[in-house]
């Protein structure tokens, strides 16, 4: 439940900042409040396309029962992408989305044409929603209904903190800084995508498509056992095993190595530019 909480949290306050940003905008420029109701309709339009996703996802999994477990391993691949591509997006466009989107509104007031607000919100919305879909497919695939309950009261929860975290930050910094908040959370994606890519890596050994080498390597459950309560949101979270096999150990190195070798390749990018 640990990873379902902490990824609707995340992808709602990405999801508010954006929405925040235009509807505070809105309200302080008088010019700006022809166009909230474009702007609520593009929520209410990214909902449904993050919904429409996830009834395509399904009715797709259904469609391929003989290779339903192929099509979820992809899907838990294109996940740990979509958490790198999204912390990378993040560094890159976080200190001037606010500049950018408020420049993006004036333009919009003086044309008095709001249909790119309603888009915008719509797409911003459809993103988050979409990735908490492509993010939890696999265990909501595989959820029974006790769980499927528990996830959704883990959802709501993330849901409600979302909230009160945006509330948080808007107060200046004063409590919570959304530089601090981003650096923190781009840990803790980061660690999400290498225990996902993990998971991956276990289903292929699952799947005999790959071999295990040595199996386990280690046995570390007196210090920590990964089917405990408290071990298994770790798990989750980090992709942390008490009885590793070596092929998944050396999978989540690489993944780790391929996470090095892509921030030094922005940052020689960054300094180029610069």
């Amino acid at each position: 439940m640990g990873q379902v909480l902490f990824i609707v949290w995340r992808e709602s306050v990405e999801a508010l900042l954006v929405v925040g940003i235009l509807n505070a905008w809105m309200n302080q420029n008088a010019a700006g409040r022809a166009g909230k109701p474009y702007l609520w309709g593009g929520v209410a339009l990214g909902l449904a396309l993050a919904v429409a996703l996830a009834v395509a996802l399904f009715a797709a999994g259904s469609l391929m029962a003989g290779a339903q477990d192929y099509f979820q391993l992809g899907m838990v691949f294109v996940a740990a992408a979509l958490i790198v591509q999204m912390v990378l997006w993040m560094r890159e466009h976080g200190r001037t989305l606010k500049q950018e989107l408020e420049s993006g509104l004036s333009e919009k007031a003086r044309s008095d044409n709001w249909w790119g607000v309603t888009v915008l919100a719509a797409l911003a919305i459809a993103r988050e929603g979409s990735e908490c879909v492509v993010f939890l497919y696999g265990m909501l695939a595989e959820a029974n209904g006790v769980e499927l309950a528990k996830m959704a009261g883990a959802g709501a929860v993330g849901l409600l903190l979302a909230f009160f975290t945006f509330y948080l930050l808007q107060l200046g910094g004063k409590v919570l800084s959304w530089r601090l908040f981003f650096r923190v959370t781009e840990i803790m994606l980061l660690l999400l995508g290498a225990s996902l890519f993990l998971s991956g890596v276990e289903k292929l050994i699952s799947l005999d498509i790959l071999p295990a080498l040595v199996d386990p390597l280690w046995d570390s459950s007196a210090l920590l056992d990964d089917m405990s309560p408290f071990g298994g949101v770790v798990a989750s979270l980090t992709g942390y095993r008490s009885h590793p096999a070596l092929t998944s150990l050396i999978g989540y190195a690489l993944f780790w190595a391929a996470i090095w070798a892509l921030f030094q390749w922005r940052n020689r990018r960054q300094a180029i530019s610069a």
